[in-house]
Formats: structure tokens, C-alpha cells, sequence
């Protein structure tokens, strides 16, 4: 394979890591959920190829409300007319709940700065985000400016927004500033720049201000982002008084780790989109963070309990595919194709009593958390092995097939399963099960019977049907198995060996259908059968002349 000549690896430099001995976090755990803010309506919304129209954006409103989110970041008012308009709806139609907060975006300039606080009048709570890039890059090449240019810029940001605030005191204000690219941000002068913002802020722990660390690009592995936030923490002014946010995104696909790797370096509250939808390959997906959270027993203080509905509105709302194997969501995250995987899953489940954790094979949650159900757990292909054709079907059909039999009709689903090139049905597995054991495949039928004890014997008439033709034989054993087997050597004139016996009902009543299993040795092979009659020993007579016509070679003798 021949490269590009573009494709070079030494026009890049690694990260430079942070020195930092001392760090912390590694030995942290993650043990309570941290503030969540939504930007799907903003950071999300702004990504999108067709942005949602108003009528969509009510909906995502609606659907993170009915998730829990209180903190939801609504748009960029003073940048965007269709963000000014919504943003009026919801505080003239009265639709922003009393412990909900509104969030807006503005870059720290004074003509903004006055929309925004004009599409806010009349809102009871509400996170004025404000923000500059400070990154070494952008001082250079975009804003051509030194330290002392750009500081003066957040600085001059942080008079105009508390002054404005100043003159609505009606409203309660939540002052938020984010040095923009703050992963290629210097350090200490992130800090140097928070610090004077909060200088004219004046946060109190009672009434403290969001400094947002945002990875507005991705440039590091996850663990370096978290000693950038544990350093921020440790050298930052009036730490106290101040809410640690993180927004991170997605470009080297690690924006959930670096996520939850920044609560624990210190963190306080998490932004991020449902779905991880964002600019470029997207930001930090709440979800997934959420979920994660969730599965080790801590509460997210978030509710997917409706998955599917989640994932519609938003799918809806975006006009944006799901991946199959998106972490939670996804069509496919909890089915498993694999026959290792499906038998181990299926044994779990089988022997899992609903008191004890959670703790199943290949499954992090209980999918019907979620509500999800176990139909989509195991699904037949041609890598699936006995264990999940046998969950299938005692899923649904109540057939609760012991494992000798799992091995011998596993054989025949791999052989649908490879002809079809494709997933197998639940019905075309019942189908072949049926027609395998149930549907008699050289002619032969049972029927009727006559048992009588002789003494320690049981004595067996029975009439077989083949071809038109009708057959009566007779054999004695001990019970009525035995002597049907003894019976049938007569017939077949062969030695039969009854390797293997199982059987269960369908149901609770007293006439509830019984299932017969069996597994005979014949000349050295071992067919095995399935009978099923409201009679249990009708069914295990089914179950034995089942086993023999699948031989074929044996029943020959007969014919």
C-alpha cells in the first residue's frame, strides 16, 4: 500500500505534558454526579448541516427537561436572530421551570454583551457565559495580540456583563468565563486570566462563578488534560468561590475519558450534548459520561430510563444517524452475535436472582434499566453458537432445550445461518427447531397406546403410522420409556440405547403442554428427538420415534 506523500507524521509535535509530581487524581473515585449543563441548543445546534427550525428545538427543550437536566444552555442570542427569538419564547411563554437555569453564550464584547442581556429581560435565573480565546496560537496568528491584549479583553468582558446584570436586579445572575482553547492555553496564564476576570467579579462561595477549562480542541491523551485542570486548581485565586466546569471535545476520541479524569482532578460541573453531537467530531456525550456513572452504582442524577425515546426526539431534532455501536444508545451495544459471549450471558441470567448486584457476563447494566428487553440481547447469526439458539428459544417459546440438545441443533442453525449470509429470525430458529425435531421427516407418527403393569413390568402396545401403512409393536421395560425403547429394537431390529432424558411443562395448569427430550445411541450415533402432548407420556413416546425417523439409516429397517 503506498502513502500519500501529504502523509507525514514529522510536521506535528507531541503535547508537551505538565510537570506535575504531585498529582492526586489518579488515586480519586468518582462517587456523586457532577452539575450537568446541556448545549445541545447551542454547541450542538450550531454543528448541525440543516439547523432545527423552532418547532424542534421545543422538543429537544422539552426532552432534556424530561431527562433532568437544570442547567441547559439555549443559544447565542446576540449572534444568532433564530436564538433570540427562541430564547423569548421560552421566558414569555413561561416555559423555563422554577430549578431550571438558562445558559447563554457571548464572546466578551460590548455590542453582544447588550443583545444578550436584552433577549434575558424577564428571566428569573440565568448563567451569562462569556468567553475569549487566550491560547498561544490565537494570541499570535488570529488576534495578534501579547498576554496584557488578550486579559484586557476578558477583563473589559467581566465589567460590561456586571454591569448589565447590575441594572436587572430582578434577575438572579450566574456570572460563567471560559478561556476558549484552553488546552493550548499556557498555564499559568489561564490562571493569571481567570484570576483578574474574578477580580472584578468578585465571586463569594455563596454566590461563586463558573470558570469553564474548556478542550475546545483536543491535543492530549486525557490523563494530561486532567493534570492541567488539577494544576488550574491548585493555583487558581479564591478556589472556593469558584465552580470548575469542563467542555470537552471529541478529535482525538477521548472526550469522555478526559471528562471524567477532570472531575476527578477537581471538576464541579460537566458540559456536553446528548449524543456527543458537536462541532467537528463532536463534544463530550453526557450520555455515555452519565451511564457510565450509573453503572458503578453512582446516581447520575440524569434519568435515560426511556433510551429509545431519547434517541428518537434527538435523532428527530438533529436529522442525525445513531451508530449501532454508539456506547448505551445503540441498536446493538447490548446483543451479542457470539457464541461464547451468548452462552456465557445466558448462564448469568439463568442463575441471577433479582435481589443480588448486577454482575452478567459481557452486559456493564441491566438493559431493561433502559428499557430495553432481552430480545435484543442475543441474536443468531453464523457466529453464534448453542447457548444463545437455546435463550432464544426458551425466551420465546418457553422451550428449555438441555445442552446435549443445544449441541446437536446448533449444527443445523449455523447451516440456516451461513445459507442466509444474513441474521436468522426468532421464527426461522422455531421453524427449524420444528421441522429438525417436531415435523416427522421420514413419515413415521405415533399412535395409539396401551400400557399395562406386569408385576415389576410395564407392558407396551403401541400403533405406529408410516407411509399409509399402519404397524403395531410391543415391549417391556421398566416404565413406559423403557419399554417403548424395547419395543422399537423389535421393529428396527437394532440394539437402541436411551442416552439422555429431559422434559418439562409449558405451563402452570394441570393441562398444560408438556416437552419431551431425548437422546438415543444407535449403532454408535446419537439422534436426538422432541415430542410435545398435553400428555407427558405420549410426549416422551414422540420424543424416542422422533429420534429414531431422524435417524433415517435405522427407521430404514422398519420402512
Amino acid at each position: 500500500m503506498s502513502h500519500a506523500v501529504t502523509f507525514n507524521h514529522n510536521k506535528y509535535r507531541p503535547f508537551t505534558p505538565v510537570s506535575k509530581p504531585d498529582r492526586r487524581w489518579p488515586d480519586q473515585a468518582i462517587t456523586t454526579a457532577p452539575d450537568w449543563c446541556s448545549v445541545d441548543l447551542r454547541d450542538g445546534n450550531q454543528a448541525l448541516v440543516e439547523p432545527m427550525n423552532a418547532q424542534q428545538k421545543l422538543r429537544l427543550w422539552d426532552l432534556l427537561l424530561s431527562v433532568g437536566f437544570k442547567q441547559i444552555e439555549v443559544g447565542f442570542p446576540s449572534a444568532s436572530s433564530h436564538d433570540f427569538a427562541f430564547l423569548r419564547q421560552l421566558i414569555e411563554e413561561d416555559r423555563i421551570p422554577e430549578d431550571v437555569t438558562v445558559q447563554v453564550l457571548t464572546q466578551a464584547r460590548a455590542d453582544l454583551i447588550g443583545r444578550t442581556f436584552e433577549a434575558l429581560k424577564g428571566v428569573r435565573r440565568a448563567v451569562v457565559h462569556f468567553y475569549n480565546s487566550t491560547s498561544t496560537v490565537q494570541r499570535r496568528d488570529v488576534f495578534k495580540l501579547d498576554r496584557e491584549g488578550i486579559k484586557r479583553i476578558a477583563v473589559e468582558g467581566a465589567r460590561l456583563v456586571k454591569a448589565e446584570a447590575a441594572q436587572h436586579p430582578e434577575t438572579e445572575w450566574v456570572f460563567e468565563y471560559s478561556p476558549e482553547s484552553f488546552t493550548g492555553t499556557e498555564l499559568d496564564f489561564a490562571v493569571e486570566v481567570c484570576d483578574a476576570v474574578n477580580s472584578v467579579l468578585e465571586p463569594t462561595p455563596e454566590n461563586p462563578v463558573i470558570i469553564n477549562l474548556p478542550a475546545t480542541v483536543e491535543m492530549s491523551t486525557p490523563n494530561v488534560y486532567a493534570d492541567q485542570i488539577e494544576w488550574f486548581c491548585d493555583h487558581v485565586t479564591h478556589r472556593e468561590a469558584i465552580k470548575i466546569s469542563l467542555h470537552t471535545h471529541n478529535d482525538r476520541g477521548c472526550a469522555v475519558a478526559a471528562a471524567e479524569l477532570g472531575v476527578m482532578a477537581g471538576a464541579d460541573r460537566i458540559e456536553g450534548t446528548l449524543m456527543g453531537n458537536g462541532e467537528r467530531t463532536g463534544n463530550m456525550d453526557i450520555i455515555t459520561m452519565a451511564m457510565n456513572l450509573y453503572s458503578q452504582g453512582v446516581d447520575p442524577k440524569l434519568d435515560f430510563g426511556r433510551m429509545d425515546e431519547v434517541i428518537a426526539v434527538t435523532r428527530e431534532c438533529t436529522q442525525l444517524p445513531v451508530h449501532p455501536r454508539h456506547p448505551y444508545a445503540g441498536e446493538l451495544v447490548f446483543t451479542a452475535f457470539s457464541g461464547s459471549h451468548q452462552d456465557a450471558i445466558n448462564k448469568c441470567l439463568a442463575r441471577r436472582s433479582p435481589d443480588e448486584p448486577w454482575d452478567v457476563a459481557y452486559l456493564p447494566i441491566d438493559p431493561a434499566d433502559i428499557g430495553r428487553n432481552y430480545q435484543e440481547v442475543i441474536r443468531i447469526n453464523s457466529q453464534s453458537g448453542k447457548g444463545g439458539v437455546a435463550y432464544v428459544l426458551q425466551r420465546d417459546y418457553g422451550l428449555e432445550l438441555p445442552r446435549w440438545l443445544q449441541v446437536d441443533f446448533s449444527a443445523a442453525v449455523q447451516g440456516l445461518a451461513e445459507s442466509s449470509e444474513s441474521e436468522v429470525g426468532s421464527e426461522a430458529i422455531y421453524q427449524l427447531f420444528t421441522d429438525t425435531y417436531l415435523n416427522s421427516r421420514n413419515g413415521w407418527s405415533l399412535g395409539n397406546y396401551q400400557l399395562q403393569r406386569e408385576g415389576e413390568v410395564d407392558a407396551l402396545t403401541v400403533t405406529l403410522h408410516h407411509g399409509g401403512k399402519e404397524l403395531t409393536a410391543t415391549g417391556r421395560g421398566n416404565g413406559v420409556v423403557d419399554a417403548f425403547v424395547d419395543a422399537m429394537e423389535s421393529v428396527i431390529n437394532t440394539r437402541v440405547v436411551l442416552v439422555e432424558y429431559s422434559e418439562h411443562t409449558l405451563g402452570q395448569s394441570a393441562d398444560a403442554e408438556a416437552v419431551c427430550y431425548i437422546q438415543l445411541n444407535i449403532d454408535g450415533e446419537r439422534p436426538c428427538g422432541v415430542g410435545r402432548s398435553n400428555d407427558i407420556v405420549h410426549a416422551s413416546l414422540a420424543a424416542i420415534l422422533s429420534a429414531l425417523d431422524g435417524s433415517g439409516i435405522a427407521m430404514t429397517k422398519a420402512a
